[in-house]
């Protein structure tokens, strides 16, 4: 599993030592380099049963895939199932095997067979009889396996880099909802490439998987089993009423991953990222629903689409790429977006010029005053080097404060606060809120804020003391 993360201090340099406190206090937070997952060409999952935890106090039923590997390795996490499915990390040209055992259970009824498809991958199943007689059967998109211990092999060769999705191939209207879907990326040979070209090159990335859940539904197949005619009437009459971000509703989703709180819930969905860096947007429509995702502070460049990079002939790159400033989830499908924040346009200095960071002063090839283009370490935008912030803000007893607001208008910087005030942005970063436009998303069940809404924070370059 990937729980990697990066900070963009230069080789050698020195920090203020209000910055350095700041930095030994945070320890690893800072930009984050990869998405959470498993990787690996042999991987296993189970379908269980277990249960989700809602920002508002609430508690769902889930089915989901487990990652029986994880606990195996190291025995702090996994072996429990999983909401969204485990995030499968596999590398342009392996050859994959998932094997996936099923251990569903239901109140009433019949046990349910599960499966899994993978669209956009050419597979192959097989069935391992680990019973008295064979529970594995053609379902009618893939080969389905029962509960009495066989295992079904679903095997493919990554052919395409990108992003995405896998999910339950039997009764996917049903098991879907349920919770039996997660996202597959494909890495290509060269690394930091999302589609293995120039054009596609990014810092970071990140996952933001959207799903949505009626709850009616998981209280009725808990209560009462799957084959109720109130639960056929559910599904006919959908209702959504909690929306997710990789499977957390807010204020969930900005703690961090694999938190021992959110066992079944393990991936965080806070994007981090410096001026001037290029991060990769990986967004997926994991439910039922359409969901526009709306990312505050700058357009995103679409780049690929279901893992087809948009280009008009091979190797010209994503010529084809559009800007949008709403990504829409569509069921199903995804998206990979190239975000990039700079500053240009704002007319101020971001960092506050050199009466907040004297040690700024080199910026801009060593000028004070306006010069073209970004200076190469901290890709401020030069033409703004030294401009004052264009507005005088109020006094302290006049602002209302928000956990974001770190007492200071400029980025990387620390400011007085009043006592209770603040603590959600300890390392002085410009944050930007990224939601769902279908403005009803934004809650837990009517209790707003909530749902799929998480922030975006651009964070400093920390530079070296002349």
């Amino acid at each position: 599993m990937n729980r990697k993360t990066n900070r963009k201090v230069l080789p050698g340099a020195r920090v203020s030592a209000v910055l350095a406190g700041v930095l030994m206090a945070l320890g690893s937070v800072g930009a984050e380099a990869a998405i959470d997952g498993i990787s690996g060409t042999i991987l296993n999952l189970t379908a269980k049963v277990d249960h989700i935890s809602t920002a508002d106090g609430g508690s769902v039923l889930l089915w989901g895939y487990s990652d029986d590997d994880s606990l195996a390795n190291d025995g702090t996490f996994g072996g429990r199932a999983q909401y969204p499915a485990p995030t499968l990390i596999v590398n342009q040209g392996d050859t994959v095997t998932i094997n996936l055992k099923n251990d569903l259970t239901v109140a009433a009824g019949a046990k349910p067979n599960v499966s899994i498809v993978f669209p956009g991958q050419d597979v192959t199943a097989s069935c391992t009889n680990g019973g008295t007689d064979t529970s594995c059967v053609d379902g009618a998109l893939t080969t389905e396996v029962g509960t009495d211990g066989d295992v079904v092999s679903y095997t493919f060769t990554a052919t395409n880099a990108g992003t995405y999705t896998y999910h339950s191939g039997t009764n996917p209207g049903l098991q879907v909802e349920m919770g039996l879907t997660g996202a597959l990326i494909v890495r290509p040979a060269t690394s930091g490439q999302a589609y293995g070209h120039a054009d596609t090159v990014y810092d970071y990335e990140e996952l933001f998987f959207l799903t949505e859940m009626d709850p009616r539904i998981h209280q009725e197949v808990e209560l009462n089993g799957v084959d109720t005619p109130e639960l056929q009437a559910l599904l006919d009459n959908y209702f959504s009423n909690y929306w997710f971000i990789n499977g957390r509703t807010a204020p969930d989703n900005f703690s961090e991953s694999y938190v021992n709180w959110l066992p079944t819930q393990p991936y965080k969905s806070v994007p981090r990222m410096h001026p001037g860096d290029k991060l990769l947007m990986r967004v997926i429509g994991g439910g039922r629903d359409m969901h526009p995702f709306h990312h505050h502070g700058e357009h995103a460049r679409i780049i690929a689409q279901d893992g087809q990079m948009l280009q008009s002939a091979p190797g010209m790159g994503p010529d084809l790429s559009t800007e949008v400033f709403t990504t829409k989830a569509i069921p199903g499908k995804t998206s990979d977006g190239i975000f990039e924040w700079t500053g240009e346009g704002l007319n101020w200095d971001i960092y506050g010029g050199t009466d907040v960071w004297p040690e700024m002063a080199h910026t801009c090839n060593g000028l004070t005053e306006v010069s073209p283009g970004f200076d190469a370490v901290t890709n401020e935008y030069c033409p703004d080097h030294g401009k004052v912030f264009p507005v005088v803000l109020p006094e302290k007893q006049d602002l209302a404060f928000g956990g974001w607001w770190s007492g200071s208008p400029y980025l990387g910087s620390l400011g007085a606060l009043p006592p209770g005030e603040g603590g959600l942005n300890p390392n002085g970063g410009f944050s930007f809120m990224w939601h769902s436009h279908t403005e009803k998303e934004l809650a837990n069940y009517d209790i707003f804020p909530g749902g799929m809404l998480t922030m975006m924070i651009i964070e400093a370059y920390y530079v070296q003391i002349d």
